[in-house]
């Protein structure tokens, strides 16, 4: 959770340099994350978004107004909460430009760690900054909307990639301007004799379920499962075959698959924020364990160093390591 960064974001109408949005304003929010408090005497309308499905619940559940993606024009004001990646942080810029209303104000902030400065720098090129501000270990900038100009610009420094010769992408998705070394030796160990109702956890913009579906012509259905909205809009362009995939938008953690399968592959996030957590990958053991049949079968990878056996062997009925390279090890498991 961006604590430090989500408090410099509105530390500019506590400080008074900028005015607090009249009460009838339209304000987006693009990026949002949970746990961010409004300053004394801003009661204008909040639009979020927030396209992380974890994120998207607790916002939701906390009251506020949420979306997986930005919906309407004419904002009288949008929020930036940047992130690490440098073309989502630009992207959303873009959308913050082309959803405002001319000479609206538009705030940007982030972590210093994050590359905030180097964004800041960016933007006031392409749209003269009226001020910045430090504070909570990140920066704060804003800037007045004029034209559409500098979204096309951002825009095009971060164009949708073509992956793998097929494979559409948006900058900020995992692994978005190639197949991530893990997914390919998980696909290279897969067996080619999946049959029956097949699950990709975790799925990302698709890269195993297409190889799973190329590989294994027993498969009569296969479901994808990811969190964030934006890779699973891209996997539904990415994935087809002779069968129809479904697609859901799910945090696994927390909430519960109610079909049943004979066959899940997996590439489990391992970090939340800088750091690795292998807390994340067990409890996708545990929501895979749940989702199988009796004698079903998971096939996932995870980093070397991550204990999973242990979890393995708690959930599961058998595990193996059936293959491993300098930095990746792949797992069957039966429950």
């Amino acid at each position: 959770m961006a604590a430090e960064p989500l408090k410099t974001l509105f530390y500019p109408f506590e400080a008074e340099a900028l005015p607090l949005p009249p009460k009838d304003a339209r304000v987006l929010f693009l990026g949002a994350e949970p746990g961010f408090r409004l300053p004394t005497g801003f009661e204008a309308g909040l639009h979020l978004v927030q396209g992380f499905r974890p994120h998207f619940r607790a916002l939701q559940a906390a009251g506020h107004n949420v979306t997986p993606r930005a919906e309407g024009q004419g904002y009288d004001m949008a929020l930036v909460l940047a992130g690490r990646h440098r073309g989502q942080n630009e992207l959303r810029i873009a959308e913050a430009i082309e959803r405002t209303a001319p000479g609206a104000p538009i705030a940007v902030a982030g972590g210093k760690d994050d590359g905030i400065d180097s964004l800041r720098k960016r933007i006031n090129v392409l749209a003269p900054l009226e001020g910045h501000l430090p504070k909570h270990h990140g920066v704060v900038f804003w800037f007045r909307r004029a034209g559409v100009e500098a979204a096309a610009t951002l825009r095009a420094g971060n164009p949708d990639l073509t992956v793998d010769g097929g494979f559409r992408t948006t900058p900020g998705m995992f692994s978005f301007d190639r197949v991530d070394a893990g997914s390919k030796l998980l696909a290279a160990n897969l067996p080619n004799d999946l049959k029956g109702n097949v699950a990709d956890f975790c799925a990302g913009w698709g890269y195993l379920a297409a190889e799973v579906l190329q590989r294994s012509h027993g498969v009569t259905a296969l479901d994808l499962y990811e969190a964030d909205f934006e890779a699973l809009e891209a996997a539904k362009l990415n994935v087809h075959g002779a069968i129809e995939p479904r697609f859901f938008w799910t945090d696994l953690l927390t909430e519960t698959v109610d079909r049943r399968y004979d066959a899940i592959v997996m590439n489990p996030p391992f970090h939340s924020g800088r750091a690795a957590e292998p807390g994340i990958g067990a409890g996708m053991i545990r929501a895979a364990s749940k989702a199988l049949k009796p004698g079903g079968r998971l096939f996932m990878v995870a980093n070397r160093q991550l204990p999973y056996e242990q979890i393995l062997g708690a959930a599961f009925a058998s595990h193996a390591e059936i293959a491993r390279d300098n930095m990746f090890k792949v797992f069957s498991a039966r429950r």
